[in-house]
């Protein structure tokens, strides 16, 4: 099941409707957003800039609920735009991208969403019902962090240090994931994942014998999960440490994790020595 299967959230009545702002240095761009938009329930366009100037005085101005913003826009692009506002004011953000790459680099690494032109009405409304959904059940604290988080790993943005475990300031990791079910949200503590592993911008938690799709990135998540609870043992899986049997070690070097109830898992050779050392095993010379 994807993120397309799940329903989307009934807007409370009596609540406001969600302010956008549209932001593409090109007229036809902010046109095929804005007829999008207005076929959505509950939503207000409040505003559209061409260029960054004028979308960074249309953030501050407006103050908007949600933007659809454009990354290659001259002189100042949609990551320029982000840095002056600041991460942390952002309101929610989905970028809208004419190449690729730059969604494979910059965004998926923070799960943030985005469009890739062009895109059909179908992957817009997919779009805009994750923010509807994030803004419903999550507010947009959140979705600045997680535009934080790109920033830190894009290589077009700042790379700050992430806190440590016991420096100063505390970090505050996840105790339960939200995921959507048969119409429902349901919260399921980490205590009870087995396992991780990435499918696409997607990543699959594994509770048992069940599975459950979040939009979430393996990076966005090692970096909230109690390292002494959960180890990226490959850039496609984190593992819950109570749960590692054994270390198999294959052909050509390759090596494989045993989880208890039998599930192996690769391990890379990047992240074997991490995994050594938790289990106790003596370096080689």
């Amino acid at each position: 099941m994807t993120d397309a299967d799940l329903p989307e959230p009934t807007p409370l009545s009596g609540l406001p409707p969600i302010r956008v702002l549209i932001v593409d240095d090109e007229a036809l761009g902010r046109l095929r957003v804005r007829d999008l938009v207005r076929n959505e329930s509950g939503v207000e366009v409040i505003g559209e800039a061409a260029d960054g100037d004028a979308a960074v005085k249309a953030i501050r101005e407006l103050k908007p609920d949600l933007i659809f913003l454009d990354v290659q826009m001259p002189r100042k692009n949609g990551l320029d735009v982000v840095k002056e506002i600041g991460a942390e004011r952002m309101p929610m953000t989905i970028f809208v991208t004419a190449y690729d790459r730059y969604a494979l680099q910059a965004f998926d690494v923070a799960a943030l969403d985005y469009l890739v032109k062009p895109f059909d009405d179908e992957r817009f409304e997919q779009a805009f019902r994750r923010a509807r959904r994030s803004l419903a059940l999550e507010g947009v604290d959140r979705a600045r962090a997680q535009l934080i988080r790109m920033l830190r790993e894009s290589e077009l943005g700042p790379r700050p240090q992430t806190p440590k475990p016991g420096a100063s300031g505390s970090v505050q990791y996840l105790e339960r994931i939200a995921v959507e079910t048969h119409g429902q949200v349901k919260p399921i503590p980490v205590t009870q994942i087995d396992y991780i592993s990435a499918a696409g911008p997607y990543a699959e938690l594994h509770v048992g014998d069940r599975r459950y799709v979040i939009r979430e990135a393996m990076q966005a998540l090692e970096d909230r999960l109690d390292p002494n609870q959960f180890m990226r043992v490959h850039r496609s899986v984190i593992v819950r440490l109570d749960l590692v049997e054994a270390l198999h070690r294959g052909g050509g070097g390759d090596y494989e994790l045993q989880m208890k109830g039998g599930v192996r898992l690769r391990v890379s050779r990047s992240r074997r020595e991490g995994l050594e050392r938790w289990l106790g095993i003596a370096p080689r010379d």
